[in-house]
């Protein structure tokens, strides 16, 4: 794969240089544009058998969309050269996240399994919900996206589902369940299920239902097009770029 030439910054609201880490991919492409409309600069863009290390010695700060094989050496990379990243890769490992937490010790680090401002603000809302309500309201998240995605329950799904568990005061491996098939017996009280849907060309549709007795709440949030995703990195990175090190979450871009 090609890597990206750096581009010339615009006249603009900020100059800073963006390297990307996935960039032949769909979000990468999506990625580029969205730079240009931010008013930042591309500092260029690798992807799968390239090597990271000098796109992470000319950015100021770097943007993963692409396999979890590859997260070890972007954060290496990344690392190394001081310089903050954003990972929006899906599917990762309890490893892989033991990783991130040691980098971040070097360097400033948002990893989220979501970009969109969007599914920031409505994890919010199901925390605060979660909350608010008792356990014997059943919590259910149900996820569609297109027939080509690799990852199930999706990286927004598990995002949700922590968030409900944060708001019940445990954590989502405590209460998560992955499946249903067969005689599986009555749901457990407090449990947080998934189900995930493959299909078509959906970008991604998120459903969390808070469901009680007589009554249900349902939070949701409809992706039409990738380019929410894509501004949304963009504006993490450009925010990402001046903290200090550490571990940063979609939310703290919003100041929530």
């Amino acid at each position: 794969m090609q890597t990206l030439a750096p581009q010339p910054a615009s006249s603009a609201i900020t100059t800073t240089s963006i390297g990307i880490y996935g960039s032949a991919g769909r979000m990468g492409r999506a990625i580029v544009e969205a730079i240009e409309a931010a008013g930042a600069s591309l500092a260029g863009g690798v992807d799968a058998r390239e090597d990271p290390n000098p796109l992470a010695r000319n950015a100021d700060v770097l943007v993963d969309f692409s396999t979890p094989s590859a997260v070890e050496a972007h954060l290496a990379a990344a690392r190394a050269a001081g310089t903050a990243i954003v990972i929006g890769t899906t599917g990762l490992s309890p490893q892989h996240q033991s990783m991130i937490d040691d980098a971040a010790k070097d360097i400033a680090i948002l990893q989220t399994g979501n970009t969109s401002l969007g599914v920031t603000l409505l994890g919010i809302l199901v925390r605060e919900a979660a909350a608010r309500l008792g356990s014997d309201w059943d919590v259910e998240i149900v996820e569609m996206h297109h027939k080509h995605k690799v990852d199930a329950p999706s990286g927004t799904a598990l995002l949700l589902g922590d968030a409900a568990a944060k708001g019940r005061g445990t954590t989502l491996a405590e209460l998560r369940v992955d499946s249903r098939a067969g005689l599986v017996g009555a749901r457990t009280e407090g449990t947080i299920g998934f189900a995930s849907l493959r299909g078509g060309s959906v970008i991604g549709d998120h459903s969390v239902i808070f469901a009680g007795e007589g009554e249900r709440i349902e939070l949701n949030h409809r992706g039409d097009d990738r380019s929410i995703f894509a501004r949304g990195a963009v504006r993490a990175a450009i925010w990402l770029a001046g903290q200090p090190a550490g571990r940063y979450r979609m939310g703290d871009v919003l100041g929530l």
